[in-house]
């Protein structure tokens, strides 16, 4: 039987979330693929951050976020900021993370690395965005702003969804 007009025939591969943090002033980007979001993703990229120089030893780590569920609310500021003393969790208002540095990134990485989205696998997928994180990496700038100083961090985190066709 004919198919009606725009209705095509392709198979979902399933999904990936990609999670990215940003340092605005010394231009460090950390990311990962994970197979969903959540408390324990987010958790994973947060001790991947915190646990590298100079986050570990800094006197304070600011890490502004979104109001995602892995990371919302009261309950988000009391685990993170409990796990790591020197981390302080800072939520952005509701509709403003526009305001959120990485949401740039992602801006970017749609563009750039994901446009047109025709992955044949979601092992493709997690390669192409690692892979353009790393060349990002390589080309990214500190922000131009004031710099806190060395014992102030300046962090913004977020995660994407992306899919293969």
């Amino acid at each position: 039987m004919p198919r009606p007009p725009g209705e095509f025939d392709y198979l979902r591969g399933g999904t990936l979330a990609y999670l990215a943090a940003w340092d605005v002033h010394h231009a460090n980007l950390f990311g990962r693929v994970e197979a969903k979001t959540g408390i324990e993703p987010f958790g994973r990229l947060v001790e991947e951050v915190m646990s590298t120089e100079p986050y570990a030893s800094a006197r304070r780590v600011f890490w502004i976020v979104d109001n995602g569920s892995s990371h919302a609310g009261q309950a988000s500021i009391e685990r993170l900021e409990g796990a790591y003393s020197n981390l302080r969790l800072i939520h952005l208002p509701v509709h403003a993370s526009w305001l959120n540095q990485i949401e740039l990134y992602f801006s970017i990485v749609q563009r750039k690395a994901l446009t047109p989205n025709d992955f044949g696998s979601l092992e493709e997928l997690a390669e192409r965005l690692l892979g353009f994180q790393e060349r990002y990496s390589k080309i990214a700038r500190r922000s131009s702003g004031p710099s806190p100083g060395p014992t102030s961090t300046g962090r913004s985190s977020g995660s994407r969804i992306a899919s293969p066709a």
